[in-house]
């Protein structure tokens, strides 16, 4: 009588439903600007140009920072977004989180640009292989790299004038 009874009430909780086994999550993607800057109405044509505009982003910091400066067709700003902040003397960067906001920015160009806060622009190893892999995923999306900077208070080296050297 007992076991009966257990059942009874075991047979009045609620069972949960079972969900649609063919159910797939939906996500909606979308750009959220951070900020309300206007941004600079001349298009980014030069390395100069480029890295004077990016340089105050970089200004007082003590570690490495990596971003990107998706751009129009036109080579128009479109946005900056920061890909990683690092240490001292390195940044993580993966090429999936830099072209993600590229193509949520719907940019047909961009430049990436980090900061040595060691005040040395010499690309590293690091920097040079990150370049290379940066630009055949560039090319694999048709997303045209313009340029990779490096930037220090007072100097900028920029691998596309040199040549695109070691990447």
């Amino acid at each position: 009588m007992a076991i009966h009874g257990l059942q009874g009430s075991v047979n009045l909780l609620r069972q949960p439903k079972p969900g649609n086994p063919y159910a797939v999550p939906r996500y909606r993607v979308t750009l959220v600007r951070d900020g309300r800057a206007t941004r600079p109405s001349a298009p980014l044509l030069t390395s100069v140009g480029a890295a004077d505009l990016l340089r105050p982003l970089f200004e007082g910091l003590d570690r490495e920072q990596f971003l990107v400066c998706g751009l129009d067709a036109k080579h128009g700003i479109i946005g900056v977004n920061i890909v990683s902040i690092g240490s001292l003397t390195m940044s993580i960067v993966h090429p999936r989180e830099v072209f993600k906001p590229l193509i949520l920015m719907n940019a047909g160009a961009w430049i990436c640009a980090h900061n040595h806060p060691s005040g040395d622009t010499t690309p590293s190893q690091e920097d040079r292989v990150l370049t290379s892999r940066l630009r055949q995923g560039a090319d694999l999306l048709g997303i045209t790299l313009l340029d990779h900077l490096i930037l220090t208070d007072a100097r900028c080296y920029s691998f596309a004038d040199q040549g695109w050297p070691g990447a």
